[in-house]
């Protein structure tokens, strides 16, 4: 029987399995799927009530929105305040929630080589949620939970932006001092190591790690901070109720940002908020935009917002100007976007990465005439901000990318040297 290792990129946007022939030493194929899951309104068997990747899309929009769909669930993983969700009357902790996107990853890698495959090599980023140990703990351990509950005995972590550079070391002909950037949609990482194509495959890698660092910004940040700004005006933000006889106030902004931010609208559900929700709608004066928060609350949109702001996003990368538009169950949105508004809009986050990486090559005194190339990887990696921000930086070093949602997973599965 061959000997098989997989490479498994969890990520907050799409997830990879590279299937790595141990004998050959060669990826045989790689899978990519949205991390994503949508149980159905009602129950489908009594053994699983959810779909999987680009499969629950389909049925989300056929179940006519109305079970749960949950996406960015990488996002859980760190937060204390979350415990577990209930879901037709069961409950899912966050490793369960992840096991389910590892399994569905597993099962079609297994079916692919036609065994059970139980040894692995999984992503991490650097910091789960910026620099806070007792957190990164937590996720760590949850993640360790969610592998053993999707089938794997063996299993190995290894920090993402590693991942990335062993991807992008295959493609070299000389030894460099690489500087790696991973932007995907949960957190930005940065590693500095030394990259040699002699040394491809090799039993002891550590002493070509020279640094590594992340922090908690990537693209959901950024669909975050379009929604606050563009998204929640057309939800009725500004809408004021009466408090009191003759006392006018403005609804909390609090509603808010529960709807900016995906781990958050995923249990976006509670009675009380819905109550709540319900009052200010009424002591509104049922205020139209303010009801489209309802609509978007009770039809589960929130996903189908998101697309919308990711076609938005997507369109300004090749283009100067685009529009936003939403058109669901009554709720309109039609304006016009450029570049320059959607700059200023994830301006914040931007400076925050630039600051980061300062920050990071200060603290491990990383020379710019040292680096002998960049590696940027991660769906965010495209970004028009983010190009301008490593060539402003970095203007004598060309920028080198790979596949973007292939790379990380594909040199996770070079790394069967930590099983050694």
């Amino acid at each position: 029987m061959k000997r098989f290792l997989y490479g498994i990129d969890f990520g907050t946007t799409n997830s990879a399995l590279a299937i790595y022939d141990e004998e050959k030493q060669e990826i045989h194929s790689t899978i990519i799927i949205p991390s994503l899951i949508y149980f159905y309104h009602q129950l489908q068997t009594a053994e699983n009530n959810y779909v999987v990747g680009e499969e629950a899309i389909a049925a989300y929009l056929n179940d006519g929105m109305k079970g749960r769909f949950i996406k960015s669930i990488k996002q859980i993983l760190s937060r204390t305040s979350f415990s577990e969700t209930r879901i037709q009357n069961r409950r899912y902790n966050a490793s369960d929630l992840v096991a389910i996107i590892l399994k569905e990853l597993k099962s079609r890698a297994d079916e692919i080589i036609g065994q059970d495959c139980r040894k692995a090599v999984i992503g991490r980023p650097v910091f789960f949620d910026d620099d806070n140990v007792q957190k990164d703990t937590l996720a760590q351990n949850r993640l360790s939970k969610a592998a053993e509950l999707a089938g794997f005995t063996e299993v190995r972590f290894q920090f993402e932006p590693i991942g990335a550079a062993f991807a992008y070391e295959q493609t070299l002909t000389k030894k460099e001092n690489v500087l790696v950037a991973d932007l995907g949609g949960g957190t930005t990482d940065f590693t500095y190591l030394v990259l040699d194509p002699a040394k491809v495959g090799s039993k002891d890698r550590k002493g070509d790690m020279m640094a590594t660092g992340g922090i908690y910004i990537g693209g959901d940040s950024f669909d975050s901070a379009f929604m606050w700004e563009k998204g929640t005006p057309y939800f009725g933000k500004y809408t004021q109720y009466e408090a009191t006889k003759g006392k006018v106030l403005t609804v909390p902004k609090s509603l808010f940002a529960n709807i900016c931010s995906w781990e958050q609208m995923n249990f976006f559900n509670g009675q009380r908020i819905r109550k709540d929700i319900e009052d200010y709608y009424y002591f509104s004066g049922n205020d139209r935009k303010f009801k489209n928060l309802i609509t978007l609350i009770e039809n589960n949109l929130g996903y189908s917002v998101f697309q919308s702001i990711e076609k938005t996003k997507i369109a300004l990368s090749s283009q100067d100007s685009t529009s936003f538009t939403y058109n669901q169950l009554g709720i309109e949105i039609d304006e016009n976007i450029s570049l320059s508004d959607y700059e200023q809009l994830i301006k914040k986050d931007v400076d925050r990465i630039s600051a980061y990486l300062e920050a990071f090559m200060l603290q491990y005194n990383i020379d710019v005439k040292d680096i002998d190339s960049l590696f940027l990887t991660g769906g965010t990696s495209m970004v028009g901000s983010i190009q301008k921000l490593f060539k402003e930086k970095f203007p004598h070093i060309s920028l080198n990318s790979g596949d973007n949602f292939k790379s990380v997973a594909q040199g996770l599965a070079y790394s069967g040297y930590l099983f050694s």
